[in-house]
């Protein structure tokens, strides 16, 4: 059975990567007008994101607009709203279900296989929203660079990651690999049980 420091660092971790990705989720970086071409402007930079788009000047003045209808975006973008909405979700569930398991509480009473059984079930829902995240940031990701590859697509009109892209991917691989240490809570000799001692 996993001890209860392993169950306190992957219960960070994963609440970290969380709220990185609630974050990840808020932020309108997910693309960044790219420069590469020869006569590109460099005194705007476009951002897009899941729920609107900006446009930030040199001068210092931002301007954003929020998408106004759902139905005229495309279905890459729909899904990946969809998919980070319900990893976003899975979140507080999860650690409920992981805080109630942990050896250092007291909810659930004092059964260890009971406990290391919901702590392991609070782990799995985050290895669950992890990977909504990582597939959701993953398809976007695609489809930036199937764009910027695109020789249909004018050079001035090209995106690259944005940092709120990159900042889903790092609150993905924490909430998976915090998700995995609670997950493990269960694993072990007698499956939470106490050891048992030699004759």
């Amino acid at each position: 059975m996993a001890s209860g420091g392993l169950q306190a660092l992957g219960l960070a971790l994963a609440v970290a990567g969380w709220a990185a990705l609630v974050a990840a989720a808020a932020l309108p970086q997910w693309e960044v007008s790219s420069f590469a071409g020869d006569s590109i402007i460099t005194a705007v930079v476009a951002w897009k994101g899941l729920w609107m788009s900006c446009v930030s000047q040199s001068t210092g003045q931002l301007q954003c607009k929020s998408y106004d209808s759902v139905l005229a975006l495309p279905g890459p973008l729909q899904a990946t709203r969809a998919l980070l909405v319900l990893s976003g979700v899975l979140g507080p569930l999860a650690l409920g279900a992981a805080v109630a398991g942990m050896k250092c509480t007291r909810c659930g009473g004092d059964d260890p296989r009971k406990k290391a059984s919901v702590a392991a079930a609070g782990g799995s829902l985050f290895i669950l929203s992890g990977l909504l995240a990582l597939v959701a940031c993953s398809w976007y990701g695609h489809r930036i660079v199937t764009n910027f590859y695109d020789p249909t697509v004018p050079v001035n009109s090209k995106y690259e990651f944005g940092s709120a892209l990159f900042l889903g991917w790092a609150g993905a691989a924490l909430a998976l690999l915090g998700g995995s240490l609670l997950a493990s809570s269960c694993c072990g000799r007698g499956g939470g049980a106490a050891p048992r001692g030699y004759p």
